[in-house]
């Protein structure tokens, strides 16, 4: 299953702690992306897909096109996979996380103990 879904459903996921894949170059990467996501390269997601941890994964491009194709190949092998909607430029837009350079960066998650205060 792959479906798309939009910015606030892509943070409530990354605050659970779910895996964004960014299936862009590495050079694209770089320039910035999602804090913590790591960077499968969209023509070499099919080869590496079983480096990932078990789980949904939610794949992210510039602006969602490729990343649609990606969480497509995934759903394809069987794993629950979603694209963000407008990709990292949406992202950065909604004021996200956002880092430079070729390691994933840290993430900003609440506590478990937040978490469930807050809903």
């Amino acid at each position: 299953m792959s479906e798309e879904i939009d910015v606030p459903t892509a943070y409530a996921m990354w605050m659970a702690g779910d895996l964004i894949v960014d299936v862009r170059s590495p050079e694209e990467f770089a320039a910035g992306h999602v804090a913590g996501a790591v960077n499968i390269p969209l023509r070499e997601l099919a080869v590496r897909e079983g480096e990932l941890p078990r789980g949904q994964v939610v794949t992210v491009c510039s602006t969602g096109i490729r990343s649609l194709r990606g969480a497509t190949a995934l759903a394809r092998t069987g794993r629950t996979s979603f694209s963000l909607r407008g990709g990292t430029k949406a992202w950065a837009a909604a004021g996200h996380p956002v880092v430079t350079g070729a390691e994933p960066g840290r993430r900003r998650t609440r506590s478990l103990w937040r978490r469930l205060l807050r809903r």
